[in-house]
């Protein structure tokens, strides 16, 4: 890393933007519609595996009233009445159940969804919901596309809403104590980071299969191209006896529907990278897929010098980051961390339950809900890592180094790999240009 380079963040920067984290970037400045003790009315749309865990956390936030759920899957939309309902002591709780999400965003007496849908539809629910005056909680990836990230951000801006990005890692004390520590110099120079998160998607082979009778498996595809479905694309749960989902939806793990661990480990993973060096607002400026000239990981290079590298860093193979400086180092994943230096180390508490309910992530959403204040994770930091992973998978379906200008997020001089900005959608839906 180059001494005057200021892509590495200077110890007076980093409390700045701990500043800036804590207190939030105003999204409406002087105004917010929520008095301290006003019920937050709050929808799900998308309410599979992931989404229940969600529920779990949101739903227990004083002054969050959840009120109504959209699925394309007739049993998932019981279920979760069937829970809501049960939590709130089955009186007087009608729970609002649609199959298009569209119904439930018209409805003006909801303040705000969770969106925890398959990737591909994302980008589109999201700017649907922010046209609406919805503030949104989006899982990550944020988006599918590039280009999808890039109108999401500027439609959330538009319409000043709230949107906060599923990255409970970034509320996590052990990650944030591990990036403290980097920014802060505790390490020196970073001049390495592996960051570990698996292998990119393959192509959809499962066998075709009949579509259960209550699942509309067209608009489950959506924008996406036409695939035909297999139940691990959507995994069956069952009511009586209750049964949830086994598996998570195999969806992602396919390139016509999903970017594999790249993006769906990547988007933790990476995006503490991201965080660790102050590259928030940027990203790498070179890309080299794994096995190209001999090359035996997926590579970022940044403008810094610093590299990155999709590699274990123990032989367990832990979904983690490994921050690699001149003066030390630290490994850090959900539930581990080690340094090379016992001073490195924080004083942490175990938490119980499912990971995504261990942090105070939900929280900071509602807190930003109300002060009209930007999340941790606001729209532009999770579209920058969304941009990181998908590149990775860019240079992987091109089998070459691809150059990429973090500033005018566009490629260099590379007519092919622009191609990949963005994807053609079905007939009849349309990503609006803002």
């Amino acid at each position: 890393m180059n001494n005057n380079s200021s892509k590495m963040m200077s110890r007076r920067s980093f409390i700045q933007t701990a500043a800036i984290g804590s207190m939030g970037i105003t999204i409406l400045p002087g105004f917010s519609p929520f008095k301290p003790n006003d019920q937050i009315n709050m929808g799900f749309i998308g309410v599979g595996r992931q989404a229940m865990n969600i529920l779990n956390g949101m739903i227990k936030i004083d002054g969050v009233k959840v009120t109504a759920c959209a699925d394309v899957y007739g049993i998932k939309r019981k279920r979760f009445e069937k829970v809501v309902s049960e939590f709130y002591g089955g009186k007087n709780t009608p729970i609002a159940s649609y199959e298009n999400y569209r119904d439930l965003l018209a409805r003006k007496d909801i303040d705000a969804v969770v969106i925890a849908t398959p990737d591909h539809w994302h980008a589109l629910i999201a700017i649907d919901a922010v046209k609406t005056g919805k503030d949104v909680y989006l899982e990550k990836p944020l988006t599918f596309t590039i280009l999808e990230g890039k109108m999401l951000r500027k439609a959330v801006r538009k319409h000043h809403r709230i949107l906060a990005v599923g990255s409970q890692q970034r509320s996590d004390p052990g990650f944030q104590h591990a990036v403290k520590m980097v920014q802060e110099g505790k390490l020196g120079e970073v001049e390495k980071i592996f960051a570990y998160v698996g292998a990119p998607p393959t192509p959809y082979n499962l066998p075709r299969e009949i579509v259960p009778v209550d699942l509309n498996w067209d608009m489950w595809l959506g924008p996406n191209p036409y695939v035909h479905y297999n139940h691990e694309l959507n995994p069956p749960i069952s009511l009586d006896p209750p049964k949830s989902e086994k598996l998570w939806g195999a969806w992602r793990w396919y390139k016509e529907m999903g970017g594999g661990f790249t993006t769906d480990w990547g988007a933790h993973m990476f995006d503490v990278a991201q965080w660790g060096i102050g590259m928030d607002d940027s990203g790498p400026v070179e890309i080299i897929p794994a096995g190209y000239e001999g090359t035996g990981y997926l590579t970022y290079k940044y403008e810094s010098g610093v590299v990155m590298t999709e590699e274990p860093f123990n032989n367990k193979k832990t979904k983690g980051v490994k921050f690699q400086g001149k003066d030390g180092w630290i490994e850090v994943s959900r539930g581990h961390y080690k340094a090379s230096d016992k001073a490195l180390e924080p004083r942490l508490k175990k938490a119980s339950g499912p990971y995504e309910t261990k942090s105070p992530h939900y929280e900071n959403f509602v807190q930003a809900i109300r002060s009209r204040k930007d999340p941790l994770v606001p729209v532009e930091t999770g579209h920058r890592t969304c941009t990181v992973c998908t590149l990775g998978n860019i240079a992987y379906d091109l089998r070459r180094p691809v150059k990429w200008n973090p500033a005018k997020e566009e490629f260099v001089d590379d007519v092919q790999a622009d191609l990949y900005m963005h994807r053609e959608y079905r007939k009849g839906y349309k990503l609006p240009m803002l």
